[in-house]
């Protein structure tokens, strides 16, 4: 009798894992005065594909790896991109074998109210909004300190509110323009930092118009790392290379987008998993292979990387060329990184709102953040989020690019916590499937190195948020006359303050 129970209970598990819907993802509607609206989904797998390879590489690769290479040094910002590297892919095979499956508005929001809990969904959603809605300020701080290094006249405000017009009416017009904008621009990201690696191995070799061969010079003098805050020793070092981790992950930080992107992809089941496939390359080739090279070009305590105490601080690649001796191509490439800016801050906005829209969409933010237009823009969300852009006119007073910093610090905090809750997320979703007999090998995208992936990165996760966190202890106001007084540096920042 017992038998027949259980070869009968077998049988319905194994029905079950036989009946995997993976014909058509769910979709997710918002009824309103008799009519249904829905997000649409316009993103064409050419826009997928190439949002996930360079959508969000910005100013935290262009830009952000000054500060990085001035605390840590040549081999301390190398071991930092490579540890946070190493994480990031952690988090995308994770996110995309969950993703794939179910391509929902909200992702991997909505995802952790599926398979862990309400409460943690709420906790996690309202973290991810807040670390899009700071890091698109800090975007337009770093395009106003790229603007600089042509004019230094002109009230930052201005390149400022110029930017911020771009971002909002590229974003106003929906998914497939901003698909459109980000498949152009990520083109220009991708075509740039190809093109700067081929010409920093050509200048490292001495095929510069200077013919001055650099070789590892750098990393012996001024030396592989840097004593972080004139801290003597190898705790000086340690701290150096500590700093970088936390630049690094927000130069990382914004891979998950493809995650938000799959509610408005087309054919999400096809064109997701390719895309997850494609980002070791954006982690090997773009980011290990731009700051090997950054470390050779550049040394450490060249005064130009310092972005904290003058807005003409500018990007490691423009510094090199500009040493080179090659005349005119500065100026190329500055417009280049500029555009990356601009496509960085698209990106937030759009992420940004699409988490609120989602948050809304389970109850944990106000219902008027689920309208959408007849074209199926959740335009309320777009504009609120785009309210918090202002935050970038500190710059005024206290510089962009020490702006820059803060929010940078700030975003990466928040973004790790985001990356501990994906791998919580999975480590549920993995359980789950296990207990309901499915067939992992059935789904759209499995990875190899699930659950130990996302049991690793758990850990990871964790401990460098905590450790940023610690990184981020003091609290000061950053100006007189801001009223964001109660904003948390980091102690490094206090000092050079």
């Amino acid at each position: 009798m017992m038998s027949s129970v259980d070869t009968h209970e077998k049988a319905k598990v194994a029905e079950k894992a036989s009946s995997i819907d993976l014909a058509s993802p769910p979709e997710y509607t918002d009824v309103e005065g008799g009519q249904t609206r829905t997000l649409k989904r316009q993103l064409k797998n050419r826009h997928i594909a190439m949002i996930s390879i360079g959508g969000v590489i910005g100013t935290g690769l262009f830009l952000g790896t000054a500060s990085a290479l001035q605390d840590g040094g040549p081999i301390g910002l190398l071991l930092g991109y490579a540890v946070v590297g190493t994480i990031c892919y952690a988090v995308m095979v994770s996110l995309g074998e969950m993703v794939a499956y179910l391509p929902i508005p909200g992702g991997h929001i909505k995802l952790a109210e599926r398979f862990v809990d309400p409460a943690f969904s709420f906790v996690m959603g309202w973290n991810y909004w807040y670390n899009w809605v700071i890091i698109l300020p800090a975007e337009l701080s770093a395009a106003a300190v790229l603007i600089n290094y042509w004019n230094q006249s002109v009230n930052n405000a201005a390149w400022i509110t110029i930017c911020l017009v771009v971002t909002v009416v590229i974003n106003m017009f929906g998914a497939g323009v901003y698909g459109e904008c980000e498949f152009i621009f990520a083109s220009i990201k991708v075509i740039t930092i190809t093109g700067l690696i081929i010409l920093g191995i050509v200048l490292d070799l001495g095929g510069g118009p200077n013919h001055d061969r650099l070789g590892f010079r750098y990393w012996k003098n001024p030396g592989p790392f840097v004593q972080f805050n004139g801290i003597a020793g190898s705790k000086g070092q340690f701290l150096g290379w500590w700093a970088v981790m936390t630049q690094a992950a927000f130069s990382f930080i914004g891979t998950e987008i493809v995650a938000i992107a799959a509610g408005e992809a087309k054919n999400p089941r096809r064109n997701l998993p390719k895309a997850i496939k494609r980002v070791y390359v954006r982690i090997l080739l773009f980011y290990i292979g731009g700051v090997i090279i950054i470390g050779l070009l550049v040394p450490s305590n060249n005064p130009d990387l310092n972005l904290r105490t003058s807005d003409a601080g500018k990007s490691p690649f423009v510094i090199a060329i500009k040493n080179a001796g090659i005349k005119g191509l500065p100026s190329v490439i500055n417009a280049a990184l500029l555009t990356s800016a601009w496509s960085a801050a698209s990106s937030d906005l759009y992420t940004s709102s699409r988490a609120l829209y989602g948050l809304a969409m389970v109850g944990n933010a106000p219902k008027i953040f689920t309208m959408i237009s007849r074209k199926g823009l959740p335009y309320v969300s777009i504009i609120f989020c785009a309210l918090f852009s202002c935050l970038a006119y500190m710059g005024i007073n206290a510089g962009s690019g020490k702006v820059f910093g803060w929010f940078a610090n700030m975003t990466s905090v928040a973004g790790l916590m985001t990356w501990f809750g994906i791998a919580v997320t999975y480590i549920r979703f993995y359980k789950g499937f296990k207990a309901q007999g499915f067939d992992r090998s059935k789904l759209p995208y499995a990875s190899p190195l699930q659950p130990y992936a996302a049991c690793s990165l758990d850990g990871e996760c964790s401990s460098r948020a905590t450790g940023t966190t610690q990184h981020l202890s003091r609290t000061i106001c950053l100006s007189s006359s801001s009223p964001f007084c109660m904003l948390e540096l980091s102690s490094g920042e206090e000092h050079r303050l």
